[in-house]
């Protein structure tokens, strides 16, 4: 296995944790966006306004987003398989 190899299956890897994880991750901010301007506009300092509105907007992403999710890691795993199977024969 060469240098060039490891590094192109580093890049694969971070890239498919950042496809992977951008969904939620953006809802989460975006929410958190939302519920921040609500509370500017109103006045209301409360820490704890954002963490139930967010925790319940990951969830609801990770239910309408989680077969995506799944089919995606589990296409990386069978590539990385191939991989190593490539790398045993040769």
């Amino acid at each position: 296995m060469t240098d060039i190899t490891v590094i192109k299956i580093m890049r694969e890897s971070l890239m498919t944790i950042l496809i992977v994880s951008a969904p939620m991750l953006g809802i989460g901010m975006l929410v958190g966006l939302i519920i921040s301007i609500f509370q500017t506009t109103t006045s209301i300092q409360e820490q704890t306004l954002t963490f139930v509105p967010k925790i319940v907007a990951i969830f609801l992403s990770l239910i309408v987003f989680g077969a995506w999710m799944i089919r995606t890691l589990v296409n990386y795993t069978n590539h990385i398989f191939m991989l190593i199977e490539k790398i045993g024969v040769g």
